[in-house]
């Protein structure tokens, strides 16, 4: 399962800039559509032959707080 954290599309942007608020995660920035499509593309691949049952969050560690949080 991927569970992917902000992500540029219209749900997270609602038609404006990106919202200040994802320079606070540990990457700096909002994630990328193509960056969840690389991760689906390598749990659909045979690369992936060995993973199973576990959870993939691919959100440029959102999940750890923001940095003011830290």
């Amino acid at each position: 399962m991927v569970h992917p954290g902000g992500i540029e599309t219209e749900m997270a942007t609602k038609g404006q800039n990106v919202p200040d608020y994802y320079s606070s995660v540990p990457l700096g920035r909002i994630g990328q559509p193509v960056e969840i499509a690389r991760t689906v593309a390598f749990l659909a691949s045979d690369e992936s032959s060995y993973c199973t049952g576990t959870e993939i969050v691919v959100d440029g560690g959102m999940t750890l707080g923001a940095e003011e949080d830290q």
